[in-house]
């Protein structure tokens, strides 16, 4: 199967009076060695059927295709969602193009035709990538493996643990949904038009089960929010707009440190600080 080149790339936007929007985040990969091997390392059994967000002029999706997924592709771009369809003429019926918002489109119906993608691989527009991996992690339970292309420092914010320069809040939420790693870098010099960052590729493994027990998800995510909402302060200063005046107690109770600060507490300390502000309530 023919790969998006750069020449294909500049043909297609030529042809069709198209122009890349900023907006929108619209930087089309244009290296075919490049969306293989996207591809190889998100790691998908035989026929998996994936999910494509931002599939733009399709050259992950025609990587995809070539390895033998089948793909659900959607597209903000009403317009490059038609020119995505005439680039998948030819893919026997193996591909479908849908137009919408991946932060508000009906993942329910999206995800179920036969098969039902089991897998989601895409290039994100770096600016709405945390909120959509969250969105899948959180809404769409058929989808068990990701791989996200994101700007570098993202991706290492989804994937980072305790002490890690970019652990947030975002990480710890996600480590409570799935496992994460950044698997690989991708420069610039591959898309069409360049960016001005480097790329991550992250990998994300959906968990059967959270690790930790909580009372409730929203109140341990709550505990975090707060406690990374000042990351320089000590969490017995950190956590009182939440917890009042028994922080210190919570905090004892949960065997953490009243001096210790956000970053340097893992999933199963923030568990451990939500089950005991559960039980002081």
């Amino acid at each position: 199967m023919a790969m998006l080149t750069p020449a294909t790339v500049h043909a297609l936007l030529d042809e069709h009076g198209l122009h890349p929007k900023r907006s929108l985040g619209q930087n089309f990969l244009a290296d075919p060695n490049t969306s293989r091997r996207v591809v190889a390392l998100a790691e998908l059994p035989a026929g998996t059927a994936v999910l494509e967000i931002g599939a733009g002029l399709g050259s992950l999706t025609l990587a995809l295709l070539d390895a033998g997924h089948p793909v659900v592709a959607l597209e903000l771009d009403a317009r490059l969602a038609d020119v995505l369809r005439t680039v998948l003429t030819d893919t026997a019926g193996r591909a479908r193009v849908e137009s919408g918002d991946a932060m508000t489109v009906d993942l329910d119906e999206l995800l179920t035709p036969d098969p039902v993608p089991r897998a989601c691989v895409s290039n994100l527009p770096y600016n709405i990538a945390v909120p959509v991996v969250m969105r899948l992690l959180e809404e769409a339970t058929p989808v068990e493996r990701i791989l996200v292309m994101v700007q570098r420092e993202v991706g290492e914010r989804l994937a980072a643990g305790p002490g890690d320069p970019q652990y947030g809040a975002v990480s710890v939420k996600v480590a409570y949904f799935a496992e994460a790693r950044v698997v690989g870098l991708v420069p610039s010099t591959v898309f069409i038009p360049r960016p001005k960052v480097e790329s991550a590729l992250v990998r994300l493994h959906r968990r059967a089960h959270p690790p930790v027990t909580v009372p409730s998800t929203d109140a341990l995510f709550s505990l975090v929010r707060a406690g990374f909402a000042q990351r320089r302060k000590m969490l017995r200063r950190s956590l009182v707009p939440l917890l009042g005046d028994g922080t210190a107690a919570v905090l004892e109770a949960a065997g953490v440190e009243p001096t210790a600060r956000a970053e340097a507490l893992g999933l199963d300390e923030w568990a451990a600080l939500a089950r005991s502000a559960a039980a002081a309530a």
